[in-house]
């Protein structure tokens, strides 16, 4: 089997998708599209006509590239209003070898999900540990013995209509929504490592309209915040003071522009038209100084989450590939900033992060589960985890529909 997945980012400015194929570990880029976005503001669909044409002509392009249909994808939805909640949970284990499996993880976290009551929609449920028979901090108990399994974790909630907007938009255009998760789950899979795993930090996303504002407790999100300010802010910028449309200013932000203006050249001149030229020193002196405010928005945003100093601070987005871009992030954060780099061949944007990420939370959940699955196989759909054993949390839950295959299946022996 051909372990392939598809992953969607419906950003307000763009729409991502890319494919990739997990071989030998590691994740290889099949194909990645990028579109512009109609019918999106502000991360939330306001047209579903106009978002399912532009995402449906990333797919197309995505299938052009592939040579084959895609028909199953994972999705990012807007994390307007999260909430984390920790949650914990205990089983006896019935086998007779009390050996932990697959099926015992799924079931200790269907217990500790049951003990509670949520007023929002389950987006994920992310272990922070197990324990065997009382000894906690274990991070994967498969092969282990013992009589009780305990576990901790975190759920993420979000209000009904941010995921079933997205689902809708997805099913409009006849695919099949496996898995969602958040922007900042994404993030921080995208580039966790042993440091962020032992350590409190945050993931600054900027997007478009929008930027995401993260914690994570060793690689965990727990808080998230949107900023209403984003990458087209500072196009309105050059728009206004040099009174051309958005079109021409994103383009001079993207091609001429530096982020930082000890970069620029005061000789260096971009023609708008032929009666008209721009400086490239003021140019990008009025892209600074919205790239600051944005930056110092967020580290007063990331004061009120956490009220704690971060161990780490990584930013992401779009914007954070201009050249000088870190120049400016170390005036604001100082010279420990981390500015993300996705690392996957043949994608180096960082505004791919969220999507490149969800795969990579995807697959380690599948592996912990000692789960198997493809996206575009054949055999995808008589063994589609997406089908195998549905929690009912509600008859109306999002998470029993759509995401029942993290709690595996009723069965044991089916396993």
């Amino acid at each position: 089997m051909k372990h392939i997945y598809t992953s969607v980012d419906i950003g307000t400015d763009t729409t991502k998708v890319i494919v990739t194929e997990l071989y030998k570990g590691k994740l290889n880029l099949l194909a990645a599209s990028s579109t512009k976005s109609k019918g999106i503001k502000k991360g939330l669909i306001t047209d579903v006509n106009e978002a399912s044409k532009s995402l449906k002509k990333a797919i197309t392009e995505v299938e052009k590239m592939l040579g084959f249909e895609i028909k199953k994808v994972l999705v990012n939805i807007p994390s307007y209003f999260a909430e984390f909640s920790k949650i914990e949970g205990e089983i006896k284990i019935d086998s007779s070898e009390s050996v932990i499996s697959g099926y015992h993880i799924s079931k200790v976290l269907e217990t500790a999900l049951k003990s509670n009551s949520f007023s929002k929609e389950i987006v994920s449920v992310i272990p922070i540990d197990f324990s065997i028979d009382g000894q906690a901090g274990i991070k994967d108990p498969k092969g282990l013995m013992g009589d009780v399994l305990g576990v901790r974790a975190v759920v993420s909630l979000v209000p009904k209509k941010n995921i079933y907007s997205v689902v809708s938009l997805i099913d409009n255009i006849g695919l099949e929504v496996v898995d969602i998760s958040l922007n900042g789950i994404g993030d921080i899979n995208a580039f966790k490592n042993k440091e962020t795993d032992s350590k409190l930090g945050a993931i600054i996303n900027i997007g478009y309209e929008t930027t995401n504002v993260s914690i994570y407790n060793k690689s965990i999100i727990i808080k998230n915040s949107i900023i209403g300010m984003g990458g087209k802010n500072v196009d309105n910028d050059l728009s206004y003071m040099y009174k051309i449309d958005l079109k021409k200013a994103s383009k001079i932000k993207e091609k001429f522009a530096y982020a930082h203006k000890k970069y620029a050249n005061n000789t260096e001149f971009y023609n708008i038209d032929d009666n008209e030229r721009i400086n490239q020193f003021e140019a990008t002196d009025i892209v600074m100084s919205r790239i600051e405010e944005i930056l110092t928005l967020a580290k007063k945003e990331i004061n009120i989450l956490a009220n704690r100093k971060m161990e780490y601070i990584i930013i992401t987005g779009g914007i954070s590939n201009m050249e000088g871009f870190r120049a400016v992030a170390e005036e604001v954060f100082g010279n420990s900033v981390i500015i993300g780099n996705v690392n996957i061949i043949g994608i180096r944007d960082n505004k791919y992060s969220s999507a490149i990420g969800n795969i990579v939370y995807y697959v380690n959940r599948l592996k912990l589960l000692d789960q198997n699955s493809t996206m575009v196989d054949s055999d995808f759909d008589d063994y589609s985890v997406s089908k195998r054993g549905m929690l009912n949390i509600t008859e109306e839950s999002m998470l029993g529909k759509v995401f029942g295959y993290f709690f595996g299946d009723s069965n044991e022996e089916d396993m």
